[in-house]
């Protein structure tokens, strides 16, 4: 056992500590330990929900799209100033720019243990189907430097699929702490109770962001075709368009409007429209982590289609819960709903699979039980 850890949960935005981190932040504070979760946009409400799960919630700044290296530093420093005025013992980052600019600052205030959890490779690593540009080439060589120099000051990685290891740390030969592969964030599975699926008619269902490289435009001209073959076969769409990134609302009322699609707008709570579906498609070629959104649709009991890519592949079992495409292969993706359109037994049964793998695989509980073992933070005692 250890004395009870003052611990920094450090990313970028209030809803992915209360969404994502959430389950780990309490079973942190139940062991015993002090934790201070830091966040960029916290308001009123989201720090009174972290109040809530027994953590103090911190705010600072770091831009999660800026460029502007002075920025950056800036907020490193200032993160430093945090880390030493809290007597941190433990800092723990996850996303890019948190994993870079947080644990340098924890090295610099002496922060003695540093945890890394990278979270899928994102932006700077996804090349798009025409390839590279001399920008992305060169925004991707500044970020592989700095986690060369950040993640050398590690003493632990968490990272979540077997390709960003491969293709980070591997292919450049990163020095990093002690390396975990987790397997996903998890989902907690008492929130996401398996119901009856829906065989006829079939829906199929997009949840994300709706970027370009979330395959949303794949998933829209797939549905185009097969809605003009198959009148009765429902599309929902769920996400915020993005009209810098992605899909802007005007070109998705394009689908709307002739009613390709169905588009309930922003929602809090997908889990009802999950549930009401019966294939969950992703056809991403973004570098995710593991997609959440998947694993959530795995846990309701629903049949995946998502591409053959880091992290989406680590959600379905070719032939078995789903089936896997080549990213930017419209007409692969095509047949792969065709499949459930004329075999409608996949429905229940690839969904039943898909349930059977979450609960091994996608349990936060255990991942969560996994991450706080390996830190030693499960057992501590008063001082």
């Amino acid at each position: 056992m250890q004395k009870a850890q003052r611990i920094a949960v450090v990313g970028t935005m209030a809803a992915v500590i209360l969404g994502f981190r959430g389950e780990l932040i309490k079973a942190m504070v139940a062991a015993g330990h002090k934790v201070y979760a830091f966040a960029s946009d916290y308001s009123e409400e989201t720090e009174n929900e972290v109040l809530s799960l027994g953590a103090e919630p911190v705010r600072y700044n770091l831009g999660r799209f800026s460029l502007n290296p002075f920025a950056d530093l800036y907020s490193c420093w200032l993160l430093y100033r945090q880390f030493r005025k809290l007597r941190i013992d433990l800092s723990f980052c996850y996303f890019a720019k948190p994993v870079i600019y947080g644990t340098l600052a924890a090295w610099l205030a002496k922060v003695p243990v540093r945890v890394a959890k990278i979270e899928g490779l994102g932006r700077t690593f996804t090349i798009p189907p025409d390839g590279d540009t001399l920008k992305s080439k060169l925004v991707r060589l500044v970020q592989v430097f700095l986690y060369r120099v950040s993640l050398s000051k590690t003493q632990h990685v968490f990272l979540l699929n077997p390709d960003d290891k491969i293709d980070l740390i591997d292919h450049y030969k990163l020095k990093c702490g002690t390396i975990t592969q987790l397997g996903g964030i998890g989902v907690n599975l008492a929130l996401y109770p398996r119901t009856k699926v829906l065989e006829q008619p079939v829906r199929f269902i997009f949840v994300g962001r709706l970027l370009t490289e979330k395959g949303i435009r794949y998933f829209l001209k797939a549905a185009e075709y097969i809605k003009a073959r198959h009148h009765d076969v429902e599309f929902i769409v769920l996400g915020e368009p993005d009209g810098r990134h992605g899909v802007s609302r005007r070109e998705l009322m394009n689908y709307v409007t002739p009613g390709v699609v169905i588009y309930p707008g922003k929602v809090k709570n997908v889990l009802p429209y999950l549930q009401d579906s019966s294939v969950f498609v992703l056809p991403s070629y973004y570098r995710e982590g593991v997609p959440r959104s998947t694993q959530e649709a795995m846990a309701v009991g629903r049949a995946v289609i998502t591409t053959d890519m880091p992290g989406c592949r680590e959600t379905v079992k070719h032939g078995v819960n789903g089936f896997l495409v080549p990213a930017h292969d419209l007409d692969a993706l095509q047949q792969a709903m065709l499949k459930f359109i004329r075999q409608p037994e996949l429905v229940s049964s690839m969904g039943q699979q898909s349930y059977v793998i979450a609960q091994d695989k996608f349990d936060s509980i255990k991942i969560n039980e996994k991450i706080m073992q390996v830190l030693n933070l499960n057992e501590v005692f008063s001082n």
